[in-house]
């Protein structure tokens, strides 16, 4: 149990510049390591987390000098931490696309969530930071879904992780995913710009749905190669919004008269997606 949980009381924490522009809730789970991301996101929605003595949502981006109130958690002991397995780090190691002294780039298997969580002990971050204990600022710029193959950019600096995270709110990286898809596409290319609204339940799980409430979206489908009942497509990512690929998949019958959707959701054992390209 950490010095905090042992005082019994909240603490504050001040942000510092390399801090600036990161969310509340990576912040908390990075500084709250260990801590169900669940119960990050329980004491976020009941104002118990206060920066500069106001609530704020888990989207608030943090500012240098920020005044983070901390409320009283119970942080597991890190003997009790699960590590990676030998097998792991080096499926992860020799996954490695591209490093330099800012970045990190891995082809992240389908099946290997990018960090743990809710009934996953070890993800891919956890098992870079025990290949490179030498980068205590390793972060993940973005996620995958734990089926999703690919490339998974991973930031060694808070300056890189700011840089890059305002390339993706800004729209100025090249997102492309293949995925093989059940039904029809009656033509070779579909825009699909359907509203995504996020809400996420109390078990800390997000979930996505179409609604004219959220938060406007789109994707461009390109078949790439068609089958008697399924078809191979690349999928454009225009937008960055959860789970984004994966239900535009699912509403592009909607949207354009075709029968289409995701594999978890027919014939298919699970989302047959990969991460192909992600650059500026």
């Amino acid at each position: 149990m950490s010095d905090a949980a042992k005082a019994g009381g909240p603490r504050h924490v001040l942000a510092g510049d390399g801090d600036a522009g990161q969310r509340i809730d990576n912040f908390l789970i990075r500084t709250l390591k260990g801590v169900p991301r669940s119960h990050i996101y329980r004491i976020l929605r009941r104002g118990e987390v206060r920066v500069n003595g106001g609530r704020i949502k888990a989207t608030y981006r943090l500012q240098g000098g920020d005044d983070i109130r901390l409320p009283p958690v119970r942080v597991p002991d890190a003997r009790g931490t699960a590590s990676p397995s030998q097998s792991l780090t080096k499926k992860i190691e020799e996954s490695i696309l591209y490093e330099d002294d800012l970045i990190l780039a891995i082809d992240k298997p389908s099946g290997l969530a990018v960090h743990g969580g809710s009934g996953v002990s070890v993800g891919a971050i956890e098992a870079l930071r025990a290949l490179r204990p030498r980068d205590p600022e390793l972060e993940l710029v973005h996620r995958l879904d734990r089926d999703t193959s690919g490339v998974l950019l991973l930031a060694k600096r808070r300056s890189a992780l700011r840089t890059l995270h305002e390339i993706l709110r800004e729209g100025r990286a090249d997102k492309r995913y293949v995925a093989l898809l059940c039904g029809r596409l009656r033509r070779d290319r579909v825009s699909v710009t359907v509203p995504l609204l996020k809400n996420v339940l109390r078990s800390g799980e997000r979930v996505v749905r179409v609604d004219p409430r959220g938060k406007a979206s789109r994707t461009d489908f390109r078949v790439l190669h068609r089958y008697p009942d399924t078809f191979l497509a690349e999928a454009h990512l225009h937008t960055g919004r959860t789970h984004q690929a994966r239900v535009h998949c699912a509403g592009s019958a909607r949207s354009s008269a075709d029968s289409v959707s995701s594999g978890t959701q027919t014939r298919l054992p699970r989302w047959s997606g990969n991460c192909q390209r992600t650059r500026k």
